[in-house]
C-alpha cells in the first residue's frame, strides 16, 4: 500500500493548487465518463420529444435553484472565522427551505398554465418534482461550498461520481416511463453526495456548527448583503441566459428543436463544465488570500493559461468533426446536434475558461458589474434567438446565439484579466499557443475530414487525434502546474 500511495505522488504534479485540480478534477472525470457512456443508449431508449421536455423542465429547476439561499451560500469560503462561515451555513440553509417551499405553490397552483405557456403541456404531471430538485440542489451547492472553505477536495470528488451514477441508473432502468425517468434521474443527479456532505458537517464541524446562535444568523445576513441584492439577480441572469436557448427553441421551433440543443449543449459543456468546476473551486479557496497577499493577478494569469491549453483541442475537434461525431456516436438522426455543436464550440471554450474565474467578482467585491455582464448576456441571447425565430430559421437563431454569446465573454475575459492587472497579452500568447498545440493534435482528424475518407479510416484518424490529446493533458497534469 505504500509503494502504492508513494506511486500515485509521484504521477500527481508537485504544485498543491494542481494537485488539488487534480483530486476534484479526477472524480469529476470518472462522473463525466459514466455520463459520456450512457448518452448514446438515452438517445436510443428516448426520443427528441423527451428530451426537448427534459430541457424545459431543467430551466424550471434551474431558475429556482439558482435563487434558493439568496446566493448566501456563495460567502462562506470568504470569511476568516469559522464560526462567521457557519453562520452562513445555517442561514443558507434556512433561506434555502423558505424560499423552494414558497416557490412550491405558484408551480403547482398553475402549473397547467405554465406547461401551456413553455409549449409542453406534458410538463403538468411533473411540475412538483420542479421544487423537489432545487432544493436537492440548493442543498448540496451549500455543503459544496463549505467543503471547499475546508478543502475536502477528495469527498467533493466523490460525490460528483453519485450524482453521475444515481442519474444514469435512473434514467437507464426507467426507459419504460417515458421521460418521466429522464426528470427522476435529473433530480437524483441534483442532490446525490448531499448525505455524505452532510454527514462530514455532522461529524468534523458539529460543534461550530452547534455554537451558532440567532443573532449570528442575523449578523451574517446584515454583513453579506450584497448577494442577496446582487449576486442573486447576477446568477439569476447567468440561468435564464443559459436556459433561455431549451425555451424559446421550443416556443419558437417547436419541443423537437429544444432536444437538439439540450443534447448538443450537455454534450458538449458536461465535460469542460465539470473540469472547469474542480479548478473554479480550487481557485475560489485559494483566491482570498492571494488577493490578501497580493498575487491574485499572477493566479489568474497562470489559471487561464492552462485551462486555454486544455480547452482549445476539444473545441478544435469539435469545429472540425462535429456532426460526423454526433452521427456516430448518438446516431443519424442527431447529427444535426453535430452542426449545432459546430456553432457553440467557440463559446464554450470561452465559457471553460472564464467561468473558473468568476469568483474574482466576489473576491473584488464588483457583484455590480458582474450583474451588469450577466444582463448584457441575457438581453444580447434574446435577441439573437428572437431574431432567428423572426426570420424562421433555427440555424441562424442558433449561430446568432453563439456569436453574440462567444462576444460577450470574450469581453469578460479581458475585464477579469485587467482588472487583476493583466494586460492584453496575457490573453492572446496563451491562447495562441494553446491553437497551436491543438491543430498538431487534432491533424489525423483534419486529414481524415477535409479528404473526406470511408468511415473506418476516419474513426482510426479520430482515435489517433483522441490519443493524442491524451498524451498531451498527461503531461500537462504532471508538468505543466509545477
Amino acid at each position: 500500500m505504500q509503494s502504492l500511495n508513494s506511486a500515485i505522488r509521484r504521477v500527481l504534479p508537485a504544485n498543491a493548487f494542481a494537485r488539488r485540480v487534480v483530486v476534484l478534477a479526477g472524480g469529476n472525470v470518472l462522473a463525466q465518463a459514466i455520463t459520456v457512456a450512457v448518452a448514446p443508449i438515452l438517445t436510443r431508449l428516448y426520443s427528441v420529444q423527451d428530451f426537448g421536455l427534459m430541457a424545459v423542465f431543467v430551466t424550471l429547476l434551474s431558475l429556482v435553484s439558482v435563487v434558493g439561499a439568496l446566493r448566501y451560500e456563495q460567502a462562506i469560503p470568504m470569511p476568516e472565522d469559522d464560526k462567521e462561515a457557519a453562520s452562513l451555513l445555517v442561514l443558507s440553509l434556512l433561506v434555502l427551505i423558505a424560499i423552494t417551499g414558497l416557490a412550491a405553490i405558484p408551480l403547482m397552483m398553475w402549473r397547467f398554465e405554465i406547461a401551456a405557456l413553455l409549449k409542453t403541456p406534458a410538463l403538468s404531471d411533473y411540475m412538483v418534482l420542479v421544487p423537489i430538485g432545487a432544493l436537492l440542489a440548493g442543498l448540496y451547492s451549500t455543503l459544496n461550498r463549505w467543503a471547499v472553505r475546508r478543502k475536502a477536495f477528495a469527498p467533493l470528488a466523490s460525490t460528483r461520481m453519485s450524482q453521475a451514477f444515481f442519474a444514469a441508473a435512473i434514467q437507464l432502468a426507467g426507459a419504460k416511463l417515458g421521460a418521466l425517468a429522464l426528470l427522476l434521474g435529473q433530480v437524483a443527479g441534483q442532490g446525490g453526495g448531499s448525505v455524505s456532505l452532510l454527514a462530514r458537517v455532522l461529524r468534523k464541524d458539529w460543534s461550530v456548527v452547534r455554537s451558532v446562535r440567532a443573532r449570528d444568523v442575523l449578523s451574517a445576513a446584515r454583513t453579506y448583503r450584497k448577494y442577496p441584492m446582487y449576486s442573486t439577480w447576477t446568477a439569476l441572469c447567468n440561468t435564464v441566459g443559459s436556459q433561455l436557448p431549451s425555451v424559446m427553441f421550443a416556443a419558437f421551433f417547436g419541443p423537437a428543436a429544444a432536444g437538439i440543443y439540450l443534447l448538443a449543449n450537455r454534450v458538449l459543456s458536461a465535460p469542460m463544465q465539470l473540469v472547469g468546476q474542480a479548478i473554479g473551486n480550487v481557485f475560489l479557496a485559494d483566491a482570498p488570500a492571494a488577493m490578501r497577499e497580493g498575487r491574485l493577478g499572477a493566479v489568474v494569469a497562470k489559471v487561464h493559461a492552462r485551462l486555454a491549453h486544455i480547452g482549445m483541442p476539444p473545441m478544435l475537434v469539435l469545429l472540425v468533426a462535429g456532426p460526423e461525431i454526433f452521427a456516430v456516436v448518438f446516431g443519424e438522426s442527431w447529427r444535426q446536434a453535430g452542426v449545432f455543436a459546430q456553432w457553440l464550440a467557440p463559446w464554450l471554450y470561452l465559457v471553460f475558461i472564464t467561468s473558473p474565474m468568476t469568483s474574482i467578482f466576489l473576491v473584488l467585491e464588483r457583484q455590480v458589474s458582474a450583474m451588469a455582464f450577466q444582463v448584457v448576456l441575457l438581453s444580447v441571447r434574446a435577441a439573437a434567438i428572437a431574431a432567428g425565430a423572426w426570420m424562421d430559421d433555427l440555424m441562424a437563431a442558433v449561430a446568432l446565439f453563439a456569436l453574440g454569446s462567444t462576444a460577450c465573454w470574450l469581453a469578460n475575459l479581458a475585464w477579469m484579466l485587467r482588472c487583476t492587472g493583466n494586460g492584453w497579452g496575457r490573453i492572446v500568447r496563451p491562447a495562441l499557443s494553446a491553437l497551436a498545440w491543438a491543430v498538431v493534435l487534432a491533424s489525423p482528424l483534419i486529414f481524415g475530414t477535409v479528404m473526406h475518407i470511408d468511415r473506418t479510416l476516419w474513426l482510426l484518424s479520430f482515435g489517433a487525434a483522441f490519443l493524442l490529446v491524451l498524451t498531451r493533458y498527461a503531461w500537462l497534469m504532471k508538468g505543466a502546474w509545477s
